[in-house]
């Protein structure tokens, strides 16, 4: 990785407590921390509506953390027992050395489950190199399956290119990919049927996410667009009859299976199904916030960390074991329209 480091000062030195090395994170309502999604970038190729504005006011390159920085922020958290890391966007795809990042942390001991969420379009050019990195699992957002309105939602999507990446990820040896997919009622929620059927014909497997009220966006009005997954559970249940399963992931998902068919269908439901009480994740933002929980503010400045203590693990580990008893026992999302968060989902990473 080549990226320079911006001018720093000279590290203080500073008591800290020395964790153990098999210490656990557990938040104050018992909830062990074993997943870490984490931002590389808040720019993205696309600007999907949900997520953010059509014109977007991006961070300095100051303000975002290196890809040396962004390793040793995976690095404290792998040795603070977490098993999975995910990194997200904006999209990850687009950020330079992200194939030198992947490498690094694909080699991190104690990693079980590494992934991406992408939106897919640049994947023929790079998933050859992310498997053999030791990336093993990617989610793909695919909100339409027609191309006109593929290219409405995302404003600059072109869907044959997230097609294309589909096929060179399967190519390339990535299994039991997920599509996600977020359902606007009155956009795109006639598709619900035909997102099923693309993910069963492709053996692939599909979430559909309520959407969730981050960033202020004039696109839509967010109470007139809500559609719940039992919204969606009911439709698919009209051609495909759902089976539950006790299948547990590090994720959010609550996972159906169909009995004629190897494709899964999950519901992230932040709104009607709240899973705070399995809360297993924290965020860390392309500028450096380690966010406690997606739908609040609660958040300490690890960039501020790492620039303070240059390669100082110890302090970075500590500044993260002292931040979790900020994380709420739950978020309070709404479905009226209200903005809670006024961050967009590119800022935070989905």
């Amino acid at each position: 990785m080549t990226e320079q480091r911006p001018a720093q000062p000279q590290a203080n030195q500073q008591r800290s407590v020395q964790p153990d090395a098999d210490q656990q994170l557990i938040d104050d309502f018992g909830r062990r921390i074993s997943y870490v999604r984490i931002s590389v970038t808040d720019r993205c190729d696309f600007r999907c509506v949900y997520c953010m504005s059509e014109e977007m006011t991006f961070l300095p390159r100051a303000q975002v953390l290196t890809l040396e920085e962004i390793a040793m922020v995976a690095r404290a958290f792998t040795e603070l027992g977490v098993e999975k890391i995910r990194l997200t966007g904006g999209e990850p795809l687009v950020r330079r050395g992200i194939e030198q990042l992947v490498d690094e942390i694909g080699a991190m001991p104690g990693l079980n489950d590494f992934t991406m969420t992408t939106n897919g379009a640049s994947l023929r050019k790079h998933a050859k190199q992310l498997y053999s990195s030791g990336l093993r699992r990617l989610n793909i957002s695919l909100d339409s399956l027609n191309a006109e309105r593929f290219k409405q939602l995302t404003r600059t999507g072109d869907l044959a290119k997230v097609i294309d990446g589909i096929h060179a990820a399967q190519e390339a040896g990535f299994k039991r990919i997920k599509l996600n997919a977020v359902i606007l009622k009155g956009r795109n929620d006639d598709e619900v049927i035909d997102l099923v059927t693309f993910a069963r014909q492709e053996n692939l497997d599909i979430s559909f996410i309520e959407e969730m009220p981050l960033g202020d966006v004039s696109d839509h009005s967010r109470a007139e667009t809500f559609y719940s997954s039992d919204d969606v559970q009911d439709l698919i249940e009209t051609r495909y009859p759902l089976i539950p399963t006790t299948e547990t992931t590090p994720g959010p998902s609550r996972y159906f299976k169909m009995a004629d068919s190897d494709s899964r269908v999950g519901f992230i439901s932040p709104h009607s199904h709240n899973f705070c009480d399995t809360c297993n994740r924290v965020r860390v933002t392309v500028e450096g916030r380690l966010l406690l929980c997606l739908g609040n503010e609660h958040s300490v400045d690890l960039r501020a960390v790492l620039r303070r203590h240059p390669g100082n693990m110890q302090a970075l580990k500590e500044a993260i074991i002292n931040a979790l008893p900020l994380k709420p026992e739950r978020h309070h999302f709404t479905t009226d329209g209200d903005v809670q968060v006024v961050r967009f989902m590119n800022m935070t990473g989905g």
